[in-house]
């Protein structure tokens, strides 16, 4: 319960920092948990392929999970244009 409850903050804060990174303002609470989550498994996949680790603490997830979200938030941009 504890995994899945850091998860969803972890992504909550990920995807906010996304949002504004990306956008200028926040996506809502739910979007920025969902893409913080996804951007998690991006970042945590791409970083898996270069055999780097931002360390397993909460700021290393929240970086992961944000750059996976930036990655994410901007692929969603070029499909949409």
């Amino acid at each position: 319960m504890e995994g899945l409850l850091a998860s969803l903050i972890v992504g909550g804060i990920a995807g906010w920092l996304a949002g504004m990174i990306m956008k200028g303002k926040g996506l809502g609470v739910l979007m920025n948990i969902i893409v913080g989550i996804i951007g998690g498994v991006i970042g945590g996949w791409l970083f898996g392929l270069f055999g780097t680790n931002l360390g397993a603490g909460i700021v290393g997830s929240v970086i992961t999970a944000t750059i996976g979200a930036v990655i994410l938030l901007w692929l969603v941009g070029k499909l949409k244009s």
